[in-house]
């Protein structure tokens, strides 16, 4: 086809284009561009005046100039809900709230020291887990000089110079794998790698995040109000992760299977199909709880370790890797300070009562030169307690407020001559 040929087909395909009325755009302002907008013209004082709004300032002018400026009477007054009242308003809420924190192993260089003695375990991983599921013993009391805690009061354990965010970590998983997928191909095999196989065994799931989960077992063991009466208030620890993420990240593997036994007497393990296959794979039953006898099969359970196995006393093998601590645990921490939730109370807290916690140390922090704090706060619209949010409102005040003043001064002095706007003329319909 000649260039000449190639031309007279495009200028056909179009021409056809505008024929065909499946191709028209709808005659509306939308898809023909005229929707109405408003083009303001960024005049001195309309940006003096949005300064002076966004610090929320009080302004008093009576010079001739100023009101000339600003085509305002006598006075002047920006009273609007900007930035410095919510600064201040959240600076309060800020301070308000109570937050009680213990840091029971420290092994920071250039940091806080542990506040208390009984829940180191140096460089020992699951140190009390192995030395007959010992604890020890936190206890924290609520200040009488700001009022209750009102719920929800949140629980979250807190680490120090642990770096979630080191890329080789962040990366180290296979999603197919956490959705329930028992093959595995070189790409995911390789991100998971040094933590993908022990000797023939397989890791599921695999990768350094799943395989450094925060295995310390917390237990609130009891609040004592101020009147020295127990308080019935536990501890939940289900709802703590995302709702998204257990419902679109995480699936048991493919074929798992569970069920629960009438009685602990009649469940069976070792029950073998008539092909003589066993159908379940568990040793021996699981017993939550509430003194329930589960029996359970996970697929190729020879040749596999499970997160149930590597962190049995924090995972289940009922949940597997839906246990939200270990989901939570999932969602790695932008900083290497961080905080994760690890439960919730849902009733209030008198002040003056006297929390106590049973720590079961499990997770070593001592190579990473890090350390672990339990932390017990209220919280409010913008999450827990944290100053440097109202502090960035009121700093944004501010910094609006000198630029407001710099402008208006400058204005004054030395204003630049502006066209008049009457000569403006906007393209009409």
């Amino acid at each position: 086809m000649t260039s000449t040929e190639a031309a007279t087909t495009v200028e056909a395909d179009t021409a056809n284009s505008h024929m065909n009325p499946l191709r028209r755009p709808t005659d509306v302002a939308l898809t023909q561009q005229r929707m109405k907008t408003w083009q303001p013209l960024l005049s001195p004082r309309w940006v003096i005046a949005a300064y002076f709004i966004i610090a929320n300032l009080w302004f008093r002018a009576e010079m001739n100039s100023v009101h000339r400026l600003l085509s305002l009477n006598k006075h002047l007054l920006v009273t609007t809900l900007t930035f410095h009242p919510i600064g201040i308003v959240i600076r309060r809420k800020s301070d308000d709230l109570i937050e009680l924190k213990t840091i029971y192993e420290s092994h920071l260089e250039n940091g806080p020291s542990a506040d208390m003695v009984g829940c180191e375990i140096g460089n020992s991983p699951n140190k009390m887990y192995l030395n007959n599921q010992e604890t020890c013993s936190i206890v924290m009391k609520v200040p009488e000089g700001k009022g209750d805690m009102d719920p929800p009061i949140m629980v979250h354990y807190e680490l120090f110079n642990f770096y979630q965010n080191y890329r080789k970590y962040y990366k180290s998983f296979d999603q197919s794998q956490l959705l329930g997928s028992m093959t595995q191909d070189s790409v995911s095999a390789q991100s998971c790698e040094p933590l993908n196989q022990i000797g023939d065994a397989k890791i599921n799931p695999c990768g350094l995040i799943a395989n450094t989960l925060f295995n310390d077992v917390i237990t609130l063991e009891s609040i004592v109000g101020p009147d020295g009466v127990t308080i019935n208030a536990p501890m939940v620890e289900s709802g703590i992760a995302w709702e998204s993420d257990k419902d679109w990240k995480f699936r048991q593997p493919e074929g798992f299977n569970s069920q629960q036994c009438t009685s602990c007497d009649a469940c069976d393990c070792n029950e073998v199909n008539q092909d003589g296959v066993r159908v379940w794979s568990c040793n021996a039953p699981y017993v939550d709880e509430d003194g329930n006898c589960f029996r359970y099969f996970y697929p190729q359970d020879n040749t596999t370790q499970y997160l149930y196995e590597t962190y049995p006393m924090v995972v289940s093998p009922l949940d597997g890797v839906l246990n939200e601590h270990f989901i939570v645990w999932m969602r790695t921490a932008a900083l290497p300070h961080f905080r994760k939730l690890y439960g919730y109370i849902q009733e209030p807290i008198p002040a003056g009562s006297t929390l106590t916690f049973r720590v079961m140390a499990n997770f070593a922090i001592e190579r990473n030169r890090g350390a672990k704090a339990l932390v017990v706060s209220n919280t409010y619209r913008f999450g827990g307690k944290n100053s440097l949010l109202g502090n960035l409102f009121m700093i944004s005040g501010c910094v609006a407020a000198f630029f407001g003043f710099f402008f208006a001064v400058k204005e004054m002095i030395s204003p630049r001559k502006i066209a008049d706007e009457k000569y403006l003329r906007f393209k009409e319909e």
